[in-house]
C-alpha cells in the first residue's frame, strides 16, 4: 500500500498549459532560417540584397520623399534654393499636369463623360471580381455588353454613335426577353419576376431611356475625335480591349488548333504561328500604316481602332498557346467519361474540360494580361498619346524644365503601372488559392 501511495504522488493531477511551438519550427526565426539563410548560397544572396537595399533605398527616399517639392507654380519651385540646397523630385510638376496625364487633350468641358466611363468600369470590375457580389450574370451582361457600347457612345459622341447605341440597347433587350421566354416555356414560371431578371431589365431600361434622351433631347453629345484622346484613358482602353478580347479568341484558337477538322486546324495554326513570329511593333505598324492601303478610304478604320484590333489579335495568339497547355494537361479519361455519358462536344468543353484547363493555367493567363498591359506603351511609336506619351510630351514644357522633372515623371509612371500589375497579380493568387490550383507537393 505504501508503494502504491508513493507511486500515485507522481501522477499529474492537472493538465499543463499548452506551450508555444519552438522558435526553430515556427515564427520569425524559423521563417528567416528557411527563406533567407537556408544554405551558404542563399545566405550570400541575402547579404548582397541587404547591401543593395541599404545603399539605394535611403537615397531614393531622400530624393523622392524628404527633399521632394510637393507644391509650386513653375520650374523655380523645383530648382535649388539660394543657399545652394539641392531639391529632390518635383511632384508639383505631376500635380500641375495630372489632368493631362488622365485625359490627354480630351475636351475639358466633356470630361464628365470620361469620368462616367471610369465609374462604370470600376463598378463592373468590383462586381465581377468580388466573390460575394450578387447577380453575377447581370454583371457579365453589363461588362461585356452594355459597358463597351456605352463607353463608345459617351467617349466619341455624335448622332451616329447615339443611333447605334439605341440599336444595341434594343437588341440586348430583345435578346434578354427571348432568353426568358425560352426559359418560361421549359417550366420556369417565375423567370420574369426574379430579382436578377428585374435588375437586368432595370439596367436595360435605364440604358434605353438615356439613349432616347440623348438622341431626341435638347442636343446631341459633341463629337470628340480620337486624336484628342490620351493619357490613362487610352492606356486603360487599349488594355481592356486586349484583355477582354484575347481570352475568348484565345480559347477559340486553342480549340481550333486541337480540332480534327483540317481547315479549322490549319487556319488556327497559321494564325497563331504567324502572329507569334512577329513582334508587336510590326503588328502595330501593319495596322496603322499598311491596313489603310488595302481598303477603300471610306472603309479605313479609325486611327485609334487600328491599334486596338492589332493588340487584341496579338494577345489572342499568345493566349491560345497558354490555353492549349491547359487543355493538354487534362487527362484523356475526362473526355472519355463525358462522351460515355452522351454529352456533346460543346457541353463537354463548356462544363467539364475548359473549367479544369483554365484553372490550371491561371498563372499563365494573368502573366499574359500583365505583359499586355505593359505593352500598351508601344503604341506611342505610332503616335498614340497613351499614358507614357503624355508624360514624355510634358517634359518639353519650358514651364517645368528642371533637372528632376524627367525622373519624377518616370517615377510616377512606374508607380501607376506597378499598382495596376500588382493588383492583377494579387487577385490571380487569391483565385488560385481558392480553386486549389497551386497545391504544394
Amino acid at each position: 500500500m505504501n508503494v502504491s501511495a508513493n507511486a500515485s504522488a507522481y501522477v499529474q493531477a492537472q493538465s499543463l498549459p499548452q506551450l508555444p511551438a519552438p522558435s526553430s519550427t515556427k515564427g520569425p526565426v524559423h521563417w528567416m532560417r528557411a527563406n533567407l539563410f537556408a544554405s551558404p548560397a542563399n545566405t550570400l544572396l541575402t547579404l548582397v540584397a541587404l547591401y543593395l537595399i541599404a545603399t539605394t533605398v535611403p537615397a531614393l527616399f531622400k530624393f523622392y520623399v524628404f527633399d521632394a517639392v510637393w507644391s509650386g507654380a513653375g520650374r523655380d519651385s523645383c530648382l535649388s534654393d539660394k543657399v545652394g540646397r539641392e531639391v529632390g523630385a518635383c511632384w508639383a510638376f505631376v500635380g500641375d499636369r495630372l489632368q493631362y496625364f488622365i485625359y490627354g487633350s480630351y475636351t475639358q468641358a466633356e470630361r464628365w463623360r470620361v469620368n462616367l466611363v471610369f465609374l462604370g468600369f470600376g463598378i463592373s470590375i468590383v462586381w465581377l471580381l468580388w466573390d460575394k457580389a450578387p447577380f453575377k450574370s447581370v454583371g457579365f451582361l453589363f461588362f461585356f455588353g452594355i459597358l463597351p457600347i456605352s463607353a463608345w457612345m459617351l467617349l466619341y459622341g455624335g448622332a451616329r454613335a447615339e443611333f447605334w447605341f439605341l440599336m444595341a440597347g434594343f437588341a440586348l433587350l430583345a435578346w434578354s426577353i427571348w432568353g426568358d421566354l425560352s426559359a418560361a416555356r421549359k417550366g420556369e414560371a417565375d423567370v420574369f419576376t426574379r430579382p436578377e431578371s428585374l435588375l437586368r431589365y432595370g439596367i436595360l431600361a435605364a440604358m434605353l431611356l438615356f439613349g432616347l434622351y440623348v438622341q431626341f433631347g435638347p442636343g446631341e453629345l459633341p463629337v470628340v475625335e480620337t486624336g484628342l484622346w490620351g493619357g490613362i484613358l487610352v492606356t486603360l482602353l487599349i488594355a481592356s480591349a486586349g484583355i477582354v478580347c484575347s481570352l475568348p479568341f484565345g480559347i477559340a484558337l486553342a480549340l481550333g488548333r486541337r480540332s480534327k477538322l483540317p481547315i479549322i486546324k490549319l487556319f488556327s495554326v497559321v494564325f497563331i504561328e504567324f502572329v507569334r513570329g512577329v513582334p508587336l511593333i510590326t503588328v502595330l505598324f501593319m495596322a496603322n500604316v499598311m491596313l489603310p492601303l488595302f481598303v477603300p478610304q471610306e472603309w479605313s478604320p479609325d486611327r485609334l481602332l487600328r491599334p486596338l484590333i492589332g493588340v487584341a489579335l496579338f494577345a489572342s495568339a499568345y493566349m491560345a498557346e497558354v490555353v492549349r497547355g491547359g487543355l493538354q494537361a487534362i487527362p484523356r479519361g475526362q473526355y472519355e467519361g463525358a462522351m460515355s455519358l452522351g454529352i456533346g462536344y460543346g457541353k463537354m468543353m463548356r462544363l467539364i474540360v475548359l473549367p479544369q484547363a483554365l484553372r490550371i493555367v491561371i498563372p499563365g493567363i494573368v502573366n499574359t494580361f500583365i505583359g499586355l498591359f505593359k505593352d500598351t506603351t508601344l503604341v506611342t511609336i505610332i503616335g498614340i498619346f497613351d499614358f507614357m506619351k503624355t508624360i514624355e510630351a510634358s517634359f518639353a514644357d519650358p514651364l517645368w524644365a528642371t533637372p528632376t522633372t524627367r525622373a519624377t515623371g518616370y517615377a510616377f509612371a512606374a508607380i501607376f503601372y506597378f499598382i495596376c500589375c500588382w493588383g492583377m497579380s494579387r487577385y490571380s493568387i487569391s483565385v488560385e488559392k481558392k480553386l486549389a490550383a497551386g497545391q504544394k507537393r
